[in-house]
């Protein structure tokens, strides 16, 4: 018996993807939506892990992880799943992400969707979600196509669909159809390949075997292309369904499998008509094609693969891969366990292990360990593909950006997305710490890499603290007036005046409203870090300005007088300022009296500044008080002892008496006065007037 094996036999690049995810991520609390893939012995496979299958998405708990399988899913689910809590974990075939882009932006400009593939499809189902279910769905060519006589009409096939079967319905909506008919042949291209060899594969074979889930679209699709050119068909969905004695006659029997029929099941079809052969003394090839399957894609790199423990030694332990006769060390080193004993897996002998496939050349390496390593790797690259912050340190840099690693992913940031202005020098950022989110995450085979964004990180938290700002700004205008007293804390000082937060806002006290006697520097009267009353002066939303007083809150000096001075009181001050008709003395900061030139001293003087210079220390008594008029007359002879009167000579009766003369003045000179705060309540004519009674 001659025994032909389809090379497009396994998985297919998205399954393989799909089985390889839900195989290797945590299986707490995470679930499957439908079957990865129609293949019992798979899903079994995931179930035994812990992982649950569900039908929907009702089904799947509030905040756990979901696996979107390779069929996709309607667009909605993603939304449901975010309002939800719920991780997704996107597996859809790049052909099918594909086809939905197309469905869906061939719906939104006005075209009518029409999908060639079986409607309870999962992938149609999925499809039909991504042009509000609006699509006609046909699979058969013979289909009533009046309907479509006058649409614009866009057409889309389920990627395992009959290539035969898809080109005739394309032939026909096209003869019928008067208007544009956009055609997308977007039957996968591994379909195509598969159908292909089928056909030559059936068209020169006596006996044709199909392997793979019965349930399996792709894999039935196999079987009717191997059935039109070949009358002897099986179909299996695995080796238990193989009857050799229907096929030991035959001399040449070809065999396919479907995308979703992992090699395992392949070589198990093929060991069990090996076995049979022998059994029957037949002429068989069969060693040799189990032999050459083998060695062409035993295992891939990645691949977890399930195998017996037979042995425990002090080294590791012995095991039996799937379809091996041969035993093969798993060294302790990795396996999953803190410390490892032999006795324990003594009575393990004849259980089986999840083992990854780390190396395969020059030997087979395979670890436990390293499946849990990838399975947080994979976990977090899931939540790093729906948009979660990560960190790496920067290694490199080349022209277009920088470098970096992330467990089996290599990190690229383009130099444009390092932050939100030019970066001109690539070096300093090696050895830092980049805060990144992903843009993209590329799985090509071997290949993974992340091409990543710290700009977008970095402009979001600008934009957001000036939208906060903005938002407290606007709610700080709209509750502040002037008038208001507000409490601040002095936050910096310059020379002229205080920075104040007000509810996180600064205001400005200037310098001139900080005492009403004046201060030569700020932290004359504020403390920075300390938290103060103040009076809203000025509030200028449009500049987004205000201005503050403290002083303006405190006691003005001559507020105090009443309470501090009375009449009579003899007070200490220094002369400030000197005018020709007195000399005014500082009582405190802000109170000025005047010593009017009469109440200097008990001699007569020609002027104030004859007998007094500004800074000199004298004591006078308060002869009048107004406080609230500002106004304080003092006396310095009123504390000076009266000197002796010398007693007026007799005078001669012979001698013509005196003509008395009143003292000349002038009233508009000595009239009552105000400079700044400080005014004379008494003029100099009053006083002139008293002094002329007295001495008459």
């Amino acid at each position: 018996m001659d025994v032909i094996i389809a090379k497009n036999s396994g998985f297919c690049r998205g399954v393989q993807r799909a089985v390889d995810t839900a195989m290797s991520v945590s299986a707490q609390n995470t679930y499957v939506l439908g079957e990865i893939i129609h293949n019992s012995y798979v899903v079994d496979q995931i179930k035994a892990r812990g992982i649950t299958t569900v039908d929907s998405l009702d089904e799947v708990p509030d905040g756990a992880t979901v696996i979107f399988r390779s069929h996709g899913v309607p667009e909605d689910y993603y939304k449901l799943c975010g309002q939800r809590g719920i991780k997704v974990i996107d597996c859809t075939c790049g052909f099918v992400r594909n086809t939905q882009k197309i469905v869906k932006e061939q719906s939104a400009l006005g075209k009518f969707i029409v999908i060639v593939g079986e409607a309870t499809h999962p992938e149609v189902i999925g499809l039909q979600g991504w042009c509000a279910n609006s699509a006609l769905v046909v699979n058969d060519p013979s289909f009533d196509f009046t309907l479509l006589k006058d649409k614009d009409v866009c057409v889309v096939a389920q990627t395992t669909f009959s290539i035969e079967k898809f080109e005739k319905i394309i032939e026909n909506i096209k003869n019928l159809c008067e208007k544009t008919v956009a055609v997308f042949k977007t039957i996968c291209y591994t379909t195509y390949d598969r159908q292909f060899e089928a056909e030559q594969l059936s068209k020169r074979c006596e006996a044709m075997l199909v392997i793979g889930g019965l349930n399996s679209s792709n894999t039935n699709k196999l079987y009717e292309v191997c059935a039109a050119n070949c009358k002897n068909v099986f179909r299996l969905s695995g080796p238990e369904d193989l009857n050799f004695d229907k096929i030991k006659n035959f001399k040449s029997v070809g065999i396919v499998s479907g995308a979703s029929t992992p090699m395992a099941q392949n070589r198990e079809v093929l060991l069990k008509m090996e076995e049979k052969s022998t059994e029957v003394n037949a002429t068989s090839s069969m060693a040799d094609v189990v032999a050459k399957i083998d060695s062409e894609s035993k295992f891939k790199k990645g691949q977890i693969v399930t195998a017996t423990i037979s042995e425990a030694t002090d080294d590791g332990l012995q095991i039996l891969l799937p379809f091996s006769k041969k035993e093969i060390p798993l060294s302790k080193d990795e396996l999953d366990c803190e410390e490892y004993n032999a006795a324990d897996y003594v009575s393990k002998i004849g259980e089986t292990i999840d083992l990854l496939v780390v190396e395969l050349k020059p030997t087979l390496k395979l670890s436990q360990k390293m499946i849990k390593v990838l399975a947080q790797e994979e976990s977090l690259i899931a939540d790093i593909e729906s948009g979660k912050e990560f960190q790496v340190e920067c290694t490199g840099y080349n022209k277009g950006g920088l470098t970096a690693t992330l467990g089996t992913y290599s990190v690229f940031v383009p130099a444009k997305e390092i932050r939100p202005s030019f970066v001109k020098d690539l070096t300093k950022y090696v050895g830092k710490n980049l805060r990144l989110r992903a843009l993209e995450v590329k799985k090509e085979g071997r290949k993974k890499e992340i091409i990543a964004s710290q700009r977008v990180i970095l402009q979001e938290e600008k934009d957001a603290r000036e939208a906060a700002k903005a938002a407290k700004e606007e709610e700080f205008f709209a509750n502040i007036a002037v008038g208001d007293v507000v409490e601040g804390k002095v936050e910096r000082v310059t020379s002229f005046g205080a920075f104040v937060s007000v509810n996180g806002f600064d205001c400005l006290a200037h310098i001139s409203d900080l005492s009403w006697t004046g201060a030569k520097a700020v932290t004359d009267v504020l403390e920075i870090g300390k938290t103060y009353q103040f009076k809203v002066l000025k509030v200028d939303k449009e500049g987004k300005k205000v201005s503050i007083g403290y002083k303006q809150l405190q006691p003005q000096p001559w507020d105090l007088v009443a309470e501090k001075y009375s009449v009579g009181e003899v007070i200490h001050g220094k002369v400030v300022r000197i005018v020709p008709f007195g000399a005014f003395v500082e009582v405190e900061k802000g109170v000025d009296g005047l010593v009017h030139v009469s109440q200097i001293s008990y001699e007569r003087i020609e002027t104030p500044a004859s007998v007094l210079n500004v800074g000199d220390e004298v004591d006078a008594k308060i002869i009048s008080l107004d406080p609230e008029a500002k106004k304080m007359n003092l006396s310095i002879k009123a504390v000076l002892p009266e000197p002796e009167r010398k007693p007026r000579a007799e005078r001669n009766g012979d001698e013509a008496p005196r003509k008395s003369r009143a003292p000349r003045r002038n009233d508009d000179e000595y009239s009552d006065w105000n400079e700044g705060s400080i005014s004379i309540g008494t003029s100099l004519g009053d006083l002139l007037a008293d002094a002329e009674k007295k001495n008459k």
